[in-house]
């Protein structure tokens, strides 16, 4: 029996009809896994993953395999973006047993779910080999078993604490930048080799450097603005960006950004979306501003829900083929166009004959800006149109606490800084939907958890899930809060921050200044996460931390500043030889080391002289800058009490540590005390 078909992960619907008698992650499993005897075959993936694809269609939906996982095991299938924490543990236990990772992961465990054999992607033949293979150890040598299930459980749980230092210094982001000048790829932008990954947090992290070090005169400014332009440009010109509809791709499989591994994931497009926002605002370049834009609207248009929240991921396959929706022939350029267009086409987007993906197929690149941008947009749009009959990929629309959040940031960011209205309401109406439907008072129904508000992970089609929110989920929410605050002036959001960063600072300290991935009454595994270090999104920790810098910043509350710069310790151990691995850490610790600056502006919300200030305040540069907007004689955001109009104008008070300069009335008065930040 398949217990999958009530599930609300799309992932677990895709597999619903499978032979295999999959149950979910929970109690029913292991006490099923009891009852009959035998061992645990739990499988990790999600729903954009093609080689989890792979996998169902060689082997779970093949009959002959299922018996054999019937017969043999208890099998549960699970989506590591619901279930984050239960990734993450046997993730651990996958690398130090095969020495890497991935998706689908497979694990075989005993009933109490202690890990004793692990993998990722199988063939078919080496899969039913391995499901007999794992079968008659267990009956046959039960002991050599749990022995070895009991090393592998005692050495993850022994396993020290990442060392920690103290805050980092200008010196300490200094060596950061020299480290990852090392393994930059000067010729074709980001780090190291194939496969490449944007690099957000890391680029986020030089370009506050650079603000900063550029204000100071510090000798690594034209290194840092070098590898990060670099990057973002090579990144908008290549196989990577979607370059008729915008988004990022996950990652390229080759070393020059061409060919993509086409899944559109929506934490890489938010904090992308973010990255080049900022780029724009340090540089005024026209193609960030013109891939910041595209970006936003590849999330309103092909992302949101109708709910209002953002979806998870668009698949990389489409009728079963990876990229299958994306690539183009020369054939079919000229076939729509007409051939000359199609030629013209060819040339622009890097299509050849040969090829640049599989069988003769290429990736579309515009490595320069075209000639002609009349025609490039009319060809653009009659390939979008034509691509758009085309079968799509399938959506995951479940929504994600803490992706959403990274999304709410960078759509109140953008939407202020390009005047952008829509996108602005788009970033509140996600957190509406995240307010009213994933916050709960510890108390009510279905939050799992006791003891302050809670967060749960994800929903879908209005219906939230039952997972209880982990780390990343409560920072990155209260980040995206605090960012729409910023922007919007609306205390509501601010305040529901702060309670956010309440359980934080209660529910997940690991009581040594970091904090651990899952709070202190969730589900216990047989190990509790914690991963301090960024990986495709920032790590919980260092997302903590910035969001509890901007508050302490808007509040002046030494508790949350401690508490951020104590989980910013571990960036001192990893800046100088594995900075990669620590982006926001590095970006987070360079507001800290900046301050971080403090604006209040004042004034009524519909005079166009508060709405210039408010303006000149958004578009600074200066790391970590935070910014309260408010009425006269506005409470509810201590950085505003005491704070008023000048001789009747609206006014801006420029403030570290909430001691402030003297206010000014002008943008251009504004942007100076800025500059001397």
């Amino acid at each position: 029996m398949n217990r999958l078909k009530d599930a609300t992960s799309p992932y677990l619907l895709q597999h619903a009809d499978n032979p295999v008698h999959w149950f979910e992650w929970g109690q029913d499993a292991f006490d099923e896994a009891r009852r009959r005897d035998v061992p645990l075959l739990i499988s990790v993936g999600y729903s954009a993953c093609h080689w989890c694809h792979v996998m169902a269609h060689e082997s779970f939906e093949d009959e002959g395999t299922a018996a054999l996982m019937n017969e043999h095991f208890v099998n549960v299938k699970v989506d590591r973006e619901e279930r984050p924490d239960v990734d993450a543990v046997y993730m651990n236990a996958t690398q130090a047993m095969t020495g890497h990772g991935g998706w689908p992961m497979t694990v075989f465990a005993t009933p109490d779910g202690l890990p004793f054999y692990t993998g990722t992607y199988f063939p078919r033949p080496h899969f039913q080999r391995l499901l007999t293979g794992v079968s008659n150890a267990w009956n046959g040598d039960r002991e050599a078993v749990l022995t070895q299930s009991g090393k592998i459980v005692e050495a993850l749980s022994g396993h020290a604490a990442f060392p920690a230092g103290p805050l980092p210094t200008p010196e300490v982001l200094t060596a950061a930048v020299r480290n990852l000048a090392v393994s930059f790829d000067h010729d074709r932008g980001g780090f190291g080799d194939a496969p490449k990954f944007p690099p957000s947090m890391v680029l986020e992290f030089l370009l506050r450097y650079g603000a900063a070090a550029g204000a100071a005169g510090a000798p690594e400014t034209e290194t840092a603005l070098s590898m990060a332009g670099r990057t973002l440009e090579t990144m908008a010109r290549g196989g990577i960006y979607d370059q008729l509809a915008g988004g990022f791709a996950r990652y390229s499989v080759d070393a020059g950004w061409i060919v993509p591994h086409f899944e559109k994931m929506l934490y890489d497009n938010a904090l992308l979306l973010r990255v080049y926002t900022h780029w724009w605002r340090s540089t005024g370049s026209a193609l960030a501003r013109r891939v910041a834009l595209e970006t936003a609207s590849f999330l309103l248009e092909e992302m949101r829900t109708p709910e209002g929240g953002f979806a998870s991921a668009l698949d990389a396959d489409s009728e079963g083929v990876e990229g299958k929706f994306y690539v183009w022939t020369v054939d079919e350029l000229q076939e729509l166009l007409g051939e000359e267009d199609g030629d013209w086409a060819a040339g622009v987007f890097e299509v050849t004959g040969v090829g640049t993906f599989e069988h003769g197929a290429s990736v579309l690149q515009l490595l320069s800006d075209p000639d002609d941008p009349a025609r490039f947009e009319r060809v653009r749009a009659a390939l979008l149109s034509a691509r758009s009959r085309r079968v799509r990929p399938g959506r995951d629309d479940k929504v994600v606490a803490a992706w959403n959040g990274l999304a709410i940031a960078a759509l109140a960011e953008t939407g202020a800084l390009f005047d952008r209205p829509d996108l602005v309401e788009a970033a509140r109406a996600a957190a509406v939907l995240l307010d009213e439907l994933h916050i709960r008072d510890a108390d009510a129904e279905g939050a799992g958890v006791s003891g302050g508000i809670r967060l749960l992970r994800t929903s879908r089609d209005g219906r939230a899930g039952s997972n209880a929110g982990v780390l990343e989920d409560y920072a990155d929410l209260a980040e995206g809060l605090l960012a729409l605050y910023g922007v919007t002036g609306e205390t509501r959001w601010f305040e529901r921050a702060g309670q956010l960063l309440e359980t934080v600072l209660t529910r997940f300290p690991d009581g040594s200044g970091g904090f651990f991935d899952t709070a202190d009454d969730a589900e216990r595994l047989f190990q509790r996460p914690q991963d301090p270090t960024d990986n495709a999104t920032p790590s919980g920790q260092f997302a903590a931390a910035g969001a509890l810098m901007s508050y302490a910043a808007l509040t002046g509350s030494a508790r949350h500043r401690e508490a951020a710069e104590a989980a910013l310790g571990t960036v001192s151990v990893l800046a100088s030889r594995h900075a990669r691995f620590a982006g926001w850490g590095l970006a987070v610790a360079q507001a800290a080391v900046s301050g971080p600056v403090e604006v209040a502006v004042v004034g009524p919300r519909d005079d166009a002289a508060t709405a210039a200030l408010h303006r000149a305040a958004l578009s600074s540069a200066v790391p970590g800058l935070v910014v309260a907007l408010g009425e006269p004689g506005s409470s509810g955001v201590p950085l505003l009490e005491g704070r008023g109009l000048v001789d009747g104008s609206p006014a801006a008070y420029v403030c570290r540590n909430f001691a402030c300069r003297l206010p000014v009335t002008t943008p251009a008065a504004l942007e100076e005390e800025l500059r001397r930040s």
